[in-house]
């Protein structure tokens, strides 16, 4: 690090006419030691800064804005009088321990009373927290802008609808898992939280189409929404999303089987910059929906999930393909009705694809002839997932003489971990 350099030879020259040795902190003020924490950029170093002496661990502890942290009411005081200006907090439980509750309802009323300059609050997997600890985080935290408690599940609208009343900044709220939530939320949050941008509700199934458009009415500034495994959604929340909040860009309707092509229409015509969409398992959706889809979101669509929706065909895939210049991921599993044709446009390379991962896996009618025509147009694949496909073994492809990319894993047998694809 150049905060510790040698000392310079000038300096052993003062040192050998003084007899003493000069300290760093006679020369060096508050605002000096903060500037140059701040130049550190890597986390180990600032943590090296604060082993100097009491005086920079002071500094240190004072200016940092992130904690990721286990601890109890009295641990939790500890660290409010130390991190005085915390922004992030992280106390997530581990998914490991299901035993052990995590934070509870009385490290909530301290953390909303000590930590006042908050405004990130992750409690993920915290399953000893209920309302009681919501309410006292909307007495307390005015200007919190991202709470995550997926996976809370004994939280009701109660306790959330105080936090949607009590912190009308918010703009990020993560509810997977919370089973409890109903559209009754939906409703408070579209009255309080107009700036709210991404909101996830994955498995929350009590909510319905009637939540949605309520929803939409206040918070037409949503950018994400993930109603994943919301079994009640259809094309009549969905159409009201896609009209109300023209800047969606990541959209998850996982198992959402009551979606159809009226909500694929919907986004087409009014969701132009689209980056994400998840609609695996929304079985309605036909290809003249996703044609459109396709032609509208050209320029931004970067990933795409449709596995299981069995109504899909090669047209809709080769105009993907064909039209979505952006796209790196796509999933076409167990999309029965593909074949070879969907990628034979591209066997002359007159297409350039930024594919990075394909997964074709269970598509029976797939065979080399349709990878090889899909590897001359695209040279930076990562990951192809070819599981269950009988005509596209690691002997068929051998055996064809087909050349993946020098980084690309191929998933024959599934002895492969899957990537993260992180939307």
């Amino acid at each position: 690090m150049a905060v510790f350099s040698a000392t310079s030879r000038a300096d052993v020259g003062f040192l050998h006419q003084n007899g003493s040795i000069p300290c760093i902190n006679d020369s060096l003020g508050d605002d000096e030691l903060r500037a140059i924490l701040l130049k550190l950029e890597n986390d180990k170093d600032k943590e090296i800064f604060g082993l100097v002496c009491k005086r920079w661990l002071h500094l240190q502890s004072t200016e940092r804005r992130k904690l990721c942290a286990r601890a109890g009411p009295h641990m939790l005081r500890r660290m409010a009088a130390r991190f005085t200006r915390l922004v992030e907090l992280d106390l997530s439980q581990s998914t490991s321990r299901s035993f052990y509750p995590g934070v509870t309802d009385s490290d909530l009323s301290v953390i909303a009373t000590a930590f006042s300059c908050l405004r990130i609050l992750i409690l993920q997997n915290c399953k000893g927290i209920s309302d009681i600890g919501m309410k006292a985080i909307a007495a307390n935290l005015p200007y919190l802008q991202s709470l995550d408690v997926s996976y809370c599940r004994k939280l009701r609208d109660e306790g959330l609808s105080a936090v949607a009343q009590g912190c009308r900044d918010l703009r990020v709220l993560h509810l997977s898992g919370c089973r409890f939530v109903t559209d009754s939320l939906l409703r408070t949050l579209s009255d309080n939280c107009n700036n709210l941008e991404e909101l996830g509700l994955q498995g929350c199934s009590s909510i319905t189409d009637s939540g949605l458009v309520l929803l939409v009415q206040g918070c037409w500034r949503l950018k994400n929404l993930d109603v994943n495994k919301c079994s009640n959604v259809g094309d009549i929340g969905v159409t009201s999303v896609s009209k109300a909040c023209s800047s969606l860009k990541t959209l998850k309707l996982l198992d959402c089987y009551k979606v159809g092509d009226a909500s694929i229409l919907s986004l087409a015509n009014f969701c132009g910059d689209l980056q994400n969409l998840i609609i695996g398992g929304c079985r309605d959706v036909s290809d003249e929906s996703l044609k459109q889809l396709a032609v509208a979101c050209s320029n931004s669509l970067k990933n795409l999930r449709m596995d299981w929706c069995l109504n899909i065909s090669d047209s809709s895939i080769e105009c993907i393909l064909q039209n979505c210049k952006k796209l790196e991921m796509l999933d076409i599993g167990c999309c029965e009705e593909a074949t070879d044709a969907a990628f034979q446009g591209l066997g002359g390379g007159l297409f350039e694809l930024h594919l990075k991962i394909l997964k074709v896996s269970n598509c029976p009618k797939i065979t080399v002839v349709g990878i090889g025509n899909l590897l001359k147009s695209c040279n930076s694949l990562k990951y192809l997932d070819v599981r269950s496909c009988p005509h596209v073994t690691k002997a068929d492809c051998d055996q064809a003489g087909l050349q993946f990319p020098e980084t690309c894993k191929v998933n024959f047998t599934g002895s492969l971990t899957e990537p993260e694809v992180l939307f």
